[in-house]
């Protein structure tokens, strides 16, 4: 099953790929000094799905690229049920619906005529589903509710990037190219040193993954990647994109937010607009929650080469609303250094080191040994608050 290929260093402009050690497999190197607040890349996935629940609620973005495609505006309105909210400076929201193409069969979306050849290029012209659109027994349609059956908000992963990717071995001239991009990415159900059990892989959920596995055969069965589709390499694609998945997010409010920072205003002016933005926020968040982004998640070639630690180098940024990703230096970097980001979140990584190794064990298969986790070998194993919010995470997680 698409073994793992490394090879013992690949120039990526000034950075690079390059075996770091058996334990932690391949890195990524600076190939050059960088200054903190530098981009070190830039780099567009391989593919990426908008979560299936995010969808469902109206989260509108483009099915290629990802980028919101709600006016700023729009997007307020929705996020705090509220169409009182005027923005002032409509110039700083950089939506333009006269560049949307949809998919003439199917009625599906894109931000640019190039994101809708794109996408017909690589998938869509397999995963359109034409007048079927809302038909609940299309097989790509019993395939998300199935998904959707078990797999709740805050969302991981989508069915739907698995299926992208099956549509894209099933589309390329060249299968064997696409397929080697995916062998690539670090595919185990199951760490062979500390054997431990993908989370979403457990017992729990293998009726589920059976019946995922016979919706995908029947709806996208491709002869060149046979063993997609048995049971243990299902186990293992399932794993691929749960380990390997990069999440993505979009907001065109954000965007329009950032943009007022650049706007020329006397010192009233910049207080009431601040007040105002302060406001939408607050709503945002008694009406939605955390929940304020179009989100989904991608595989990236060379983001996915990068480990982790609790102290990184760089951190990952969307710079242009969509699934473009930036690397951004948090610190000076030195050549020939490894460049790490944190697997966690902001909240999760400033937790303590036994939350971080019980979250990075379930969800990344591997024991930490940064410089933080070796600093706090010695720390109490948890504290009693943490002891209580993970035994009701278990609890809720066997319901």
């Amino acid at each position: 099953f698409l073994v793992l290929t490394m090879a013992a260093s690949i120039l990526r402009e000034n950075v690079k790929v390059v075996d770091i050690s058996i334990l932690k497999g391949r890195g990524l190197v600076a190939a050059e000094s960088f200054k903190k607040g530098d981009v070190l890349f830039e780099e567009k996935p391989l593919v990426c799905a908008q979560f299936s629940w995010n969808e469902l609620y109206k989260y509108k973005a483009c099915e290629f690229c990802m980028k919101s495609l709600e006016s700023a505006e729009e997007m307020v309105h929705r996020l705090t049920n509220n169409q009182g909210f005027l923005l002032p400076h409509h110039e700083c929201c950089d939506i333009d619906p006269s560049k949307f193409v949809q998919c003439q069969q199917c009625q599906v979306l894109y931000c640019s005529p190039a994101c809708h050849d794109l996408a017909a290029d690589q998938y869509h012209r397999l995963l359109c589903k034409g007048s079927s659109m809302d038909d609940p027994e299309h097989p790509l349609n019993r395939l998300v509710n199935e998904w959707r059956s078990f797999h709740y908000p805050p969302e991981t992963t989508s069915i739907i990037l698995i299926a992208k990717m099956i549509a894209m071995v099933k589309q390329a001239k060249d299968k064997e190219e696409i397929v080697s991009k995916f062998s690539t990415f670090v595919k185990s159900a199951v760490n062979e040193q500390e054997h431990i059990a993908h989370k979403l892989l457990g017992e729990q959920f293998q009726v589920q993954r059976e019946v995922l596995r016979n919706l995908l055969m029947e709806a996208l069965y491709e002869e060149s990647v046979q063993e997609w589709f048995t049971p243990e390499g299902f186990s293992l694609l399932f794993a691929l994109v749960g380990t390997n998945g990069q999440g993505i997010g979009s907001s065109s409010f954000s965007r329009w937010v950032k943009n007022t920072e650049s706007l020329n205003l006397v010192e009233a002016e910049k207080n009431q607009l601040d007040e105002i933005i302060e406001k939408i926020y607050e709503e945002i968040d008694e009406v939605s929650g955390d929940f304020l982004d179009c989100e989904g998640s991608g595989l990236y070639q060379l983001q996915s080469s990068c480990n982790h630690s609790c102290v990184p180098s760089a951190e990952i940024t969307f710079p242009h609303g969509d699934s473009t990703l930036a690397m951004v230096a948090l610190r000076d970097i030195s050549p020939e250094e490894e460049i790490t980001i944190s697997y966690l979140g902001c909240c999760d990584v400033t937790r303590s080191r036994h939350s971080r190794q019980k979250a990075l064990r379930e969800n990344y298969l591997f024991k930490c040994s940064c410089e933080k986790c070796l600093s706090q070998a010695d720390d109490a194993s948890v504290t009693s608050e943490e002891s209580d919010n993970d035994d009701d995470e278990e609890m809720d997680d066997g319901n």
